[in-house]
């Protein structure tokens, strides 16, 4: 019986009632007598449809995770239909192995350091002693070793490898059927006593075409922990020895990066037109091939991050900034009150500029993983947004306070999310990711002293006086000249922030800071100029981001593994 008729099944049903429907939200479950590995040696993949090319995820999988993490691996296919050797096979032929690779004659070499098994699948019920002994045994000639289950594999061997695993990684299609499968499978672990736990994410593929516009996962957001997208479908797998697919490739290796820690993340600060400096370091990030596994943004930083993770480059977003550079492309991106009351700018303008490039999408529909920082108004906590639409948690997080109205979502009101976090480090540390890069725009005390000193320098030496209609617009009419409201809000504003980016900064491995000294956060017009900043800081430190990228995180453990594929001949 297979993984979904067994969970449809009287007799599963009549086994428990139904827990609550929160309990579907959590990915971790206590579990009997498995020793935790401080190393992820041993993953499942398993998939709960026949319409997923699971066979060949797990090869690319594979590969991806030698080549990221240079060890030797073995993938282990396990299938419903005729092969040689079987489970029974196996555990037939365990007891008489003395420490040799005792399947060296069923591997099937894929080059020295890779090999792949495959293992007939006798019948529905399985004994999880020989499971144990496979991985156990497998486990002590090869790094890593990977289980892939057949969608017909009977629910008790997919138990039974979830609990003798380190990681598993469950593949769902976007459709309510696979999601109700994976809530019944869910609770079926669930009912498992013990005091271990089993790190188990459901990763939705999306084939080519799928990637946006699923209202089923717009509403199932919480329920879904990863995607793999462009997938190959099963009849394309056949046909084809490497799917090109760009990001089906950097899905693939985000999840071998997570298995070997080496997860790379970029924290963008809030800086307003200054913050478009981070579009100059993702074009050098893209032009060496650096990729990054989640994004973080706040205020000008968020908006930003949402286009790249909408799936843009860096060249397109250069492009799509540049839009609005003329003498009165500021204007294009206010929409001030006549009498305002809650603030000066709706922020409307920018949420619609915004939805030209990534439309209505909804944070389960990017192609990199997104979370936005804004401000509780009430609390003045800092609120992580990571399901909903995207441009409503950009417009919330870029509300300046006092300068822009407060943006409502749902109950709540939030403002700038420059507040609590301008530099949201913390948000990836929290997401697990083992090197983060901050990108800072926000400028420090000295570095504005320094600015106002080059100012007043500049002014003397030109002998520079502003006109008399100059003088009684700024005086009376531009609220955000030096001295002024608006002004004064925002430099008070910054001072907080600045404090707290410098925080931040001590907790990122990389730090970046694109600044010029006449810089200006409401200086759209001139995107190149900032863009420029962007490339140049990045290409100064990119040896340092290619030792940070190429670190390896330490092993934790003896290395017991053979190097060499267990003399496969």
């Amino acid at each position: 019986m297979n993984v979904q008729s067994y969970l449809n099944s009287p007799e599963w049903g009549s086994r428990r009632s139904a827990p609550p429907a929160a309990a579907f939200s959590t990915t971790r479950f206590t579990l009997p007598q498995h020793q935790e590995r401080p190393r992820e040696r041993i993953i499942t993949l398993a998939s709960l449809s026949s319409r997923i090319a699971d066979s060949f995820i797990a090869e690319a999988f594979s590969q991806a995770l030698h080549e990221i993490g240079g060890k030797s691996v073995l993938l282990v296919h396990l299938e419903a239909h005729d092969v040689p050797f079987t489970l029974r096979d196996w555990t037939a032929l365990y007891p008489s192995l003395n420490g040799e690779f005792g399947l060296a004659k069923r591997l099937r070499r894929v080059h020295e350091q890779m090999g792949e098994l495959r293992i007939g699948i006798p019948g529905e019920v399985t004994d999880r002693r020989s499971i144990h002994a496979l991985v156990e045994h497998c486990g002590r000639h090869f790094d890593y070793v990977i289980f892939h289950l057949d969608p017909q594999a009977p629910v008790s061997l997919l138990t039974d490898c979830l609990l003798e695993s380190d990681r598993t990684f469950l593949l769902l299609q976007p459709t309510a059927d696979n999601l109700y499968y994976r809530d019944l499978l869910y609770r079926e672990l669930k009912a498992h006593p013990g005091d271990e736990v089993l790190n188990l994410k459901a990763i939705v593929c999306r084939e080519r075409g799928e990637e946006h516009f699923n209202e089923m996962l717009k509403q199932n957001a919480d329920r879904v922990q990863g995607f793999i997208h462009g997938c190959p479908t099963p009849a394309e797998a056949i046909e084809v020895g490497g799917w090109k697919d760009r990001d089906f490739n950097a899905d693939i290796r985000r999840l071998a990066r997570e298995v070997t820690h080496q997860r790379v993340g970029l924290a963008l600060s809030s800086g307003g037109a200054r913050s478009l400096a981070h579009i100059g370091v993702i074009q050098v990030l893209e032009e060496n091939g650096i990729e990054v596994d989640a994004i973080a943004g706040c205020s000008m930083g968020s908006y930003v991050g949402a286009v790249w993770a909408f799936g843009y480059d860096g060249e397109t977003m250069e492009r799509l900034a540049r839009e609005v550079e003329h003498r009165w492309g500021l204007l294009e991106l206010i929409d001030p009150f006549i009498l305002p009351r809650q603030g000066f700018l709706r922020g409307e303008k920018v949420k619609r500029r915004l939805k030209q490039s990534i439309g209505d999408v909804h944070f389960s529909e990017l192609v990199r993983p997104l979370r936005i920082v804004a401000t509780n108004l009430v609390s003045l906590e800092a609120t992580i947004f990571s399901t909903g639409e995207v441009a409503t948690a950009v417009h919330a997080s870029s509300a300046i306070p006092g300068a822009c109205v407060p943006v409502k979502i749902g109950e709540e009101m939030y403002v700038d999310g420059g507040i609590s976090d301008p530099l949201p480090v913390d948000v990836l540390q929290e997401m697990g990711i083992e090197k983060i890069i901050a990108v800072n725009t926000i400028p420090t005390p000295a570095y504005l002293r320094c600015r106002m000193e080059m100012e007043r320098e500049k002014a003397l030496m030109r002998g520079i006086r502003p006109g008399k209609f100059r003088s009684f617009v700024n005086q009376y009419l531009n609220y955000f000249a030096p001295g002024n409201i608006l002004d004064t809000i925002l430099r008070a504003f910054h001072g907080a922030q600045m404090r707290v980016a410098e925080y931040s900064c001590l907790q990122a491995d990389l730090v970046l800071r694109p600044l010029s000294f006449d810089g200006r956060w409401h200086d759209f017009r001139r995107p190149g100029k900032y863009i420029a900043l962007g490339r140049l800081e990045a290409e100064e430190h990119l040896s340092e981001i290619k030792a940070l990228i190429n670190r390896k995180e330490p092993e934790y453990e003896p290395h017991t593994a053979q190097n060499k594929l267990a003399a496969a001949h």
